[in-house]
């Protein structure tokens, strides 16, 4: 017997309960037959000033991860996708990936998380080398986004942390604001645009700017749900949400 709606895939979402993003960007996505069934990782919204406020308030994400994962294991996901994404990045490759096993441990099923995402996404499209990217974080966050892609074979040319205040702030970003960092982030020394931090909303204007610029242009929310379908056999291509998911 199978799920009547999620007949091919019940996927649980995991983010933290202050986002507004990840649940409709990825309902976008959802392919006929797959369900996706969000549960949010209790964290109040802070006030982030500085560096170490930053930090502060990505450990409470990463200590509460562990509870929503149990309340989504309550309704029998397939697979987890990982909506939250500087924690993921947190401690190289070796550190992202002590993370998704504590996940996967817990959970006993498979997970998708947005750093190794953004890797597959970035190999997937083949010849990519020098990368920007921006994101709503602090600057040591930032510094952990390019120890993570220089491990994994990328160079970062430029990087900016839009220094996002709080967490809700960081869905107030506007595409205007983020069109002119995209112009400051291209150039002829770069393959390819990265955006991280889930709750910054950027999917519609990733696939814009990537027919615009004629390199690819990726948004980690779409890159954790394609990787997500891709690791459970579900391979639909989805239109009008940038080339990932329509050609890879």
């Amino acid at each position: 017997m199978t799920d009547v709606q999620g007949y091919r895939a019940v996927l649980g979402v995991i983010g933290p309960s202050t986002n507004t993003v990840v649940q409709p960007d990825m309902e976008r996505m959802r392919p006929p037959g797959v369900t996706n069934h969000y549960r949010g990782i209790f964290v109040t919204d802070p006030v982030a000033l500085s560096n170490e406020d930053f930090l502060a308030g990505t450990t409470a994400i990463s200590e509460n991860t562990m509870a929503a994962v149990r309340e989504a294991m309550t309704c029998k996901p397939d697979y987890l996708v990982l909506g939250m994404s500087a924690i993921t990045f947190y401690g190289g490759i070796a550190g992202g990936a002590k993370f998704k096993a504590e996940v996967e441990g817990l959970a006993g099923v498979g997970a998708s998380t947005g750093s190794e995402s953004t890797v597959a996404a970035l190999r997937a499209f083949g010849g990519i080398k020098r990368v920007s990217f921006v994101s709503p974080y602090y600057p040591v966050a930032n510094a952990e986004v390019r120890r993570y892609l220089s491990e994994s074979g990328f160079e970062t040319v430029r990087d900016v942390p839009l220094e996002c205040k709080c967490w809700t702030d960081i869905a107030k970003v506007t595409p205007e604001r983020l069109t002119e960092v995209i112009a400051y982030l291209d150039g002829p020394d770069v393959d390819a645009i990265v955006q991280v931090g889930t709750n910054l909303s950027m999917v519609q204007l990733a696939a814009e700017k990537e027919r615009e610029l004629g390199k690819p242009v990726i948004a980690i929310n779409t890159a954790t749900y394609w990787h997500a379908l891709r690791a459970i056999g579900i391979n639909d291509k989805i239109s009008g949400v940038g080339r990932l998911l329509e050609e890879h």
